[in-house]
């Protein structure tokens, strides 16, 4: 299931990373947030996850910036617990005011390969 939702960056966070215990491979992540438009705007928290492409949105995106992102929701269950969080796996900054005019919207150029999850 492939979400998209239109807003304004508000926050960008830092920068982690870290060694997987599992392949000892290198892994980034980020998180960023999103607020909509209209009278009931929403606050919105998304992750960026994989070196290149976190690369990218730290390099194309910055905060005050309009976007459309396109994300994939996740949940896990940790003892009897659910958690959630939503996946960015694609990043376009929205020039046009009305999303049906948006066609040519330049997109940030994240990696759209295949994510690890």
């Amino acid at each position: 299931m492939s979400l998209q939702i239109t807003g304004t960056i508000k926050v960008i966070g830092e920068l982690q990373s870290g060694i997987s215990k599992s392949s000892g491979k290198e892994w980034k992540k980020i998180n960023f947030v999103v607020e909509t438009e209209g009278e009931y705007a929403k606050t919105i928290a998304f992750n960026v996850f994989g070196g290149e492409k976190v690369d990218n949105f730290i390099k194309y995106n910055k905060v005050g910036q309009k976007v459309d992102v396109s994300f994939e929701p996740e949940s896990r269950e940790y003892k009897g617990r659910y958690y959630t969080d939503l996946n960015a796996w694609k990043v376009f900054t929205n020039k046009g005011e009305d999303k049906a005019d948006s066609g040519d919207a330049t997109p940030a150029p994240v990696d759209h390969g295949s994510m690890p999850f």
